[in-house]
């Protein structure tokens, strides 16, 4: 990660090597726009020239070789530990010879860092899921700024606002995620009331129907177009479904939905600098077959959402 005071992210050099090979700057120009020098334009050029956009991300400073890291037996024995008598760095330290700093890095780097994480009788990471797709369906609403022709700030910097006074509003990404399958389905409407959340719901069941899933379960958030709209009841009842809550200040709860809005914005959102609005928006399909079909899913043991979305 760059650090607080770093010219260039990775945006900003995705927006230097734009300027180079799609804008024809010269280096010099291009580095003096961005208040670096030209061999460091060059060399992010040279990265992007070699390896793509990602070239252009930040490269672990971890070192090649680390003769003194704690041997993986060490490592074992300490996360052993920590399953076992499930105390915090600050005692099993004394316990096992270590320094605290030394457990805490280790617990951290192995996902056992928080006691709450886990299963308190068996010391296993939980991860909640619905046995069958359709059993339950998270809904949700991404509220994302519309991009300007020609490009944001972004692409120009935020001091450059040629449409100041005339906001462009907002895009209202309606997004629906099997809980079984993490299989998405999106559409992009203009608000978020009511009505257009129960149009959404009918679609996704549609959506989900023609692929062999009944939807059962519905979970949203406590927003009011949920909670208090007489279309979305409608729309439930219509489809025999059941509507769960999540619960007040618990966002976790809905957090399937929370993570994939995270990856749509970071894998397709802003994973490019975009032109217009409707360049972005006609990235999204292509996206998100990919995502429901190709792209693997951690979750799922490296297998793309669309491999469990069967009743069988």
């Amino acid at each position: 990660m760059a650090h607080r005071r770093a010219r260039l992210t990775p945006f900003a050099r995705l927006l230097l090597v734009t300027r180079i090979l799609e804008e024809g700057w010269t280096v010099a120009a291009a580095a003096e726009s961005m208040g670096v020098s030209r061999a460091t334009a060059h060399k992010w050029l040279r990265r992007f020239l070699d390896e793509g956009p990602s070239g252009l991300e930040d490269r672990s400073s971890a070192p090649h070789r680390r003769p003194r890291a704690l041997p993986a037996a060490e490592v074992r024995k300490i996360c052993r530990a920590r399953r076992r008598l499930k105390v915090g760095p600050h005692r099993l330290g004394p316990t096992l010879g270590r320094s605290r700093s030394t457990v805490y890095a280790v617990l951290r780097r192995q996902g056992l860092s928080r006691l709450d994480h886990l299963d308190r009788p068996t010391s296993i990471p939980v991860r909640y899921e619905r046995e069958r797709p359709g059993e339950l369906l998270h809904v949700d609403v991404k509220k994302l700024g519309r991009i300007p022709l020609g490009g944001g700030h972004r692409i120009h910097g935020r001091g450059h606002r040629p449409n100041r006074g005339r906001g462009l509003g907002y895009d209202y990404l309606h997004v629906a995620i099997d809980d079984h399958s993490r299989y998405a389905y999106v559409e992009v409407h203009p608000d978020e009331r009511g009505d257009t959340c129960a149009s959404f719901l009918v679609a996704a069941a549609a959506h989900f129907a023609e692929r062999g899933v009944r939807i059962e379960r519905v979970m949203t958030d406590r927003a009011l177009n949920y909670t208090r709209s007489r279309a979305f009841r409608d729309a439930l009842e219509a489809l025999s479904t059941r509507h769960l809550i999540t619960r007040p200040y618990r966002p976790q709860t809905n957090g399937k939905v929370e993570r994939f809005n995270r990856t749509m914005l970071d894998e397709w959102a802003y994973r490019r600098l975009y032109r217009s609005n409707d360049t972005r928006l006609h990235a999204l399909p292509t996206w998100l077959e990919t995502y429901n079909h190709v792209r693997p899913h951690t979750a799922l043991g490296g297998l793309p959402p669309a491999s469990r979305l069967s009743t069988t």
